[in-house]
């Protein structure tokens, strides 16, 4: 039998929790030892990393487990098929670390780890021994945000911040707040789910999200839920912790195969969090990332999965938009009849681009931008990338 989509109360997080991270595929128990050796190939090409809690949610008896298929890796990850960079941000690149793409928004990679790794996750490149796009060393970064008045919003993500020690969060949201221009600091983080104790068992962190998240100036939580049965009951106080502390919270995740594929689980997640003060912000469309084939749903599935889902909850349940992280913008897929794919610039790197209405032929195999073509002059093609055969990927 299939796990009910309701979170397990396993525990409650009222006492204090250290976590035990696993970082090699051989120690999780929980798996055949034939599987565990299959596994080995997949985890030397994209690593691998888990804790006892996020493990413990998984029913082993059920190979089709959707908190299995988020953290437990696939043999056909290792299928020549995307790329490294899916949405090319390199080219928003201005410095070490700094992403630059919209106006308002500077994205600081300000960390290479994660308290555990996604197997869908689109910068799997930046955990890889070559990579030298995240720096420990913001400064750069922080002279870049100040020299540019029109940024009001900083993003800091990686990696994963919250997995940084509180006295470098300290550093970093006291020179971030020390620019009058930024109003808003976001923290993209995977912690909420993966280690709810990272804030409730850290009192200096509580505190310094009371300080640096003021009325006028808000930090905003860019939590990352995928599934209904990670709200569990201490991932619940952990997000009631930060509300607790002035921090606004908002949730986005990516529409992945095997895990919110199903109208019904996704409606059940918006539901609840809606329900604990953390609404649903974006639905990515999964990128076309190197290892990702079988986390990837095409557009119109996707849509027809998103719209279904939106047919049950309140409002605030209903906030999210189904949108794809292109490189030229954020790209809001917004309806699809028997012949076309309508879509509109919700943001866009080049401002002739911003809210500009598109229409393509409706492909019910497409995965990305790239693959559509155009159904009118007015929308543009993209030269399309082959997800077949790119050679970025690590030796």
């Amino acid at each position: 039998m299939p796990h009910s989509n309701r979170p397990p109360i396993a525990e409650t997080a009222t006492s204090p929790r250290r976590i035990q991270y696993v970082n090699r595929i051989e120690n999780v128990s929980g798996l055949p030892p034939e599987q565990r050796e299959a596994l080995r190939e997949v985890t030397q090409r994209y690593v691998f990393r888990a804790n006892d809690y996020y493990l413990g949610l998984i029913d082993w008896n059920d190979p089709n487990d959707p908190i299995r298929q988020l953290i437990i890796p696939r043999l056909e990850e290792l299928h020549d098929w995307g790329r490294l960079d899916a949405s090319d941000e390199a080219a928003v690149s201005v410095a070490p670390g700094v992403q630059h793409k919209y106006p308002h928004t500077v994205l600081l990679l300000c960390n290479e780890v994660c308290g555990a790794y996604c197997r869908y996750c689109f910068r799997k490149r930046l955990f890889m021994d070559e990579n030298d796009e995240v720096t420990h060393d913001v400064s750069e970064g922080i002279r870049y945000i100040a020299a540019n008045p029109a940024v009001t919003n900083v993003l800091l993500t990686g990696g994963d911040p919250l997995l940084m020690s509180t006295r470098r969060l300290r550093e970093i949201l006291a020179a971030l707040r020390a620019i009058p221009h930024v109003r808003i600091i976001r923290i993209g983080s995977k912690m909420p789910a993966f280690n709810p104790w990272r804030l409730l068992d850290d009192p200096d962190l509580q505190e310094l999200f009371r300080t640096h998240s003021t009325p006028r100036k808000r930090i905003y939580l860019m939590a990352h839920f995928d599934h209904p049965r990670e709200l569990t009951d201490p991932a619940v106080e952990g997000i009631d912790q930060f509300l607790r502390c002035g921090v606004v919270c908002v949730n986005q995740c990516p529409l992945i195969r095997g895990i919110n594929d199903d109208p019904r689980v996704l409606s059940d997640l918006f539901r609840e969090l809606s329900f604990i003060g953390c609404p649903p912000y974006y639905l990515f469309q999964g990128r076309p990332t190197a290892g990702n084939e079988p986390y990837a749903v095409p557009i119109v599935r996707g849509w027809e999965i998103f719209r279904e889902a939106l047919r049950i909850g309140s409002g605030l349940a209903r906030r999210a938009r189904y949108v794809m992280s292109h490189a030229t913008g954020k790209v809001a897929i917004v309806g699809v009849d028997d012949r076309h794919i309508y879509l509109r610039y919700h943001r866009a790197k080049d401002p002739d681009l911003r809210g500009r209405f598109l229409v393509y032929e409706r492909d019910d195999a497409a995965l990305w931008l790239d693959e559509l073509h155009p159904a009118d002059d007015a929308s543009p093609r993209f030269e399309p990338t082959s997800l077949l055969g790119v050679d970025e990927g690590p030796e």
